[in-house]
């Protein structure tokens, strides 16, 4: 019987702690800027990747309109 009463009374803190919403805006802005963090650093990774070739695209398009003048 004792093990049912600490069950139900582990049970009832639990629920509780869940319903307890102080601290959960922290945590949700953390969780948000760890996304972002993410999000900033793959974003980066593919400037990086592709960014040279864009340039060069570009140059070569301005020059070559340019040329045309």
């Amino acid at each position: 019987m004792r093990m049912i009463a600490k069950m139900h009374l582990a049970y009832a803190n639990a629920i509780e702690t869940v319903r307890n919403k102080k601290g959960q805006n922290t945590i949700e802005y953390l969780f948000m800027l760890g996304i972002i963090v993410v999000v900033v650093g793959i974003v980066g990774g593919l400037i990086k990747t592709f960014m040279p070739e864009l340039f060069d695209s570009v140059k070569a398009k301005i020059m070559g309109e340019a040329g045309n003048l």
